[in-house]
């Protein structure tokens, strides 16, 4: 089995193995967006018709899945990738129907109060939403009861208690470690604001492997992702892999 064919695993992840790696594979932004999105939707409530912002879409593939699996109305928002590029994206999935893409920073939203019944984020939640007054900022813009879901790089111990980011990780990233928190970071870094109680929070089952599979696939491609396989491998699961955490707006 190539280092692509092992990216569907319908054992595992049964919604995700219905797309094509290698169209996957073409939208890399980070590990995979698709296997994070779906366990991560597991504790969620997602129907159709619902407004839903995809944070930090990238090139797309969340928005197409998040469309097409839940029937979900999907604004998409990317501060790196142009508006015109993702809804290409969606054009060719079919999906342009339900996705408009929309070039934003994260920090300045163009959309109105109250306006989403769930905002979602995958792979980059890490790069703006740390400090201590973005969920305020973020949760303005979910409806009474709303849902937060985040899928983001994460340890199983703080760096702070660690006393260092470990060798073998700042080798490969350097202080951007530093905002791979564990799950009880976030619960209270949430929950602490009183504007959402947390619903899940959590890392990964065997998070790393599926980043390795998925570095291994890009590196079969590429060379480049060599430094991230080297850092999986000898981190094999003791600190390194992705935290989900979801909420309801209070």
């Amino acid at each position: 089995m190539t280092a692509l064919e092992r990216l569907v695993r319908p054992d595992r992840y049964p919604r995700s193995s219905r797309y094509d790696p290698a169209w996957v594979l073409s939208l890399d932004m980070g590990p995979h967006p698709l296997w994070l999105l779906e366990n991560l939707t597991r504790d969620l409530d997602l129907r159709p018709g619902m407004r839903v912002l995809d944070l930090g879409s990238g090139k797309g593939a969340t928005s197409v899945f998040l469309a097409r699996e839940f029937g979900v109305d999907v604004v998409a928002s990317d501060w790196w990738i142009p508006a015109d590029q993702a809804a290409a994206v969606f054009t060719e999935a079919g999906v342009d129907n339900r996705v408009r893409a929309v070039h934003a920073e994260a920090h300045q939203l163009p959309f109105e109060d109250e306006s989403f019944d769930a905002i979602i984020s995958v792979d980059a939640f890490e790069y703006f939403g740390t400090a201590d007054s973005y969920l305020p900022y973020l949760a303005r813009f979910l409806r009474p009861g709303g849902q937060l879901g985040m899928a983001t790089p994460g340890m199983s111990r703080e760096v702070r208690e660690l006393g260092a980011i470990p060798a073998h990780i700042k080798e490969v990233v350097g202080w951007e470690a530093i905002a791979w928190h564990t799950p009880q970071w976030w619960r209270f870094q949430w929950e602490i604001t009183e504007l959402v109680t947390v619903t899940s929070a959590r890392l990964q089952d065997d998070g790393w492997q599926d980043w390795l599979l998925w570095a291994q696939a890009c590196a079969s491609l590429e060379p480049g992702p060599q430094p991230v396989i080297d850092m999986l491998e000898k981190d094999a699961g003791e600190l390194l892999g992705f935290t989900l955490i979801t909420a309801v707006k209070n």
